[in-house]
């Protein structure tokens, strides 16, 4: 078994299960991935979590062992499969947390960064080092982290293929925060309840305004901000929540 799907508490949890090779990205864990996000696409979800099986690395990214000797259209082939389904997980209408516990590189950095939040043990090594393999990043590294660093530094990291700290990757804004991952799908439940997560319409709204900035001009951007915000406003949560608000009353939300 490559990976892993388990429901908690209407939390998907998906588990990469290749420890013996790092959990390192290969056509079968794709296939697998492929297949959860389709079913877990159209639930309605609080989160879904990502984690690599064991303690050593998160995913260490794409099996190298499948890259000798492809044509030219067998490589746009992967790639093209893999950005796909890092982008239906970006596109998930609930929220998604990677729990990095030890290495994540090339492959799987890119999913890590596909996902709404990453967390990290303060032994956990990041970085795309596809450039000391006379390569680049192909599975959205190239977009994505200029997204989250800004272009400078995603252009330092991937030029020199450096492999970074937990604390330099909170710093640059790469991840969201370190804690001690030794039960990585309790402390990720733990994070994701911080959040309350009671109020699905509100939240996929907020997160389709936000990751859509970076590509829209500001009038644009205000322009679906206030289409989101209308049509949100129209739920009965929205109604229930300001009602509780003004009656100084615990709301009671039905996630609606």
């Amino acid at each position: 078994m490559s990976a892993e799907l388990k429901y908690q508490d209407n939390i998907a949890i998906i588990t990469l299960k290749r420890p013996a090779a790092r959990n390192a990205l290969n056509a079968e864990m794709i296939a697998k991935l492929q297949e959860f996000i389709a079913e877990i696409a159209p639930l309605n979800l609080r989160a879904a979590i990502f984690t690599g099986d064991g303690h050593k690395a998160f995913c260490a990214g794409a099996d190298i062992t499948e890259l000798q000797n492809k044509t030219p259209a067998a490589h746009l082939n992967t790639i093209q499969i893999g950005q796909s389904l890092f982008e239906q997980i970006n596109q998930l209408k609930f929220p998604t947390l990677a729990c990095i516990n030890g290495a994540v590189l090339g492959g799987g950095l890119e999913l890590a960064m596909a996902c709404t939040f990453r967390i990290c043990s303060p032994s956990a090594r990041l970085g795309l080092p596809e450039i000391k393999l006379g390569l680049i990043p192909g599975y959205g590294g190239t977009q994505r982290l200029p997204r989250l660093v800004g272009q400078t530094k995603a252009l330092e990291l991937i030029i020199s293929g450096k492999i970074i700290t937990a604390e330099e990757a909170l710093h640059i804004g790469l991840i969201n925060r370190i804690l001690d991952l030794s039960d990585p799908i309790q402390t990720g439940r733990q994070y994701l309840d911080e959040f309350g997560l009671q109020f699905p319409a509100a939240i996929q709204h907020a997160m389709k305004a936000v990751q859509t900035a970076s590509e829209l001009d500001i009038q644009a951007g205000l322009a679906l901000e206030a289409e989101l915000f209308v049509n949100v406003s129209q739920t009965a949560d929205a109604a229930e929540g300001i009602q509780a608000f003004l009656e100084k009353r615990p709301a009671h939300f039905i996630q609606k």
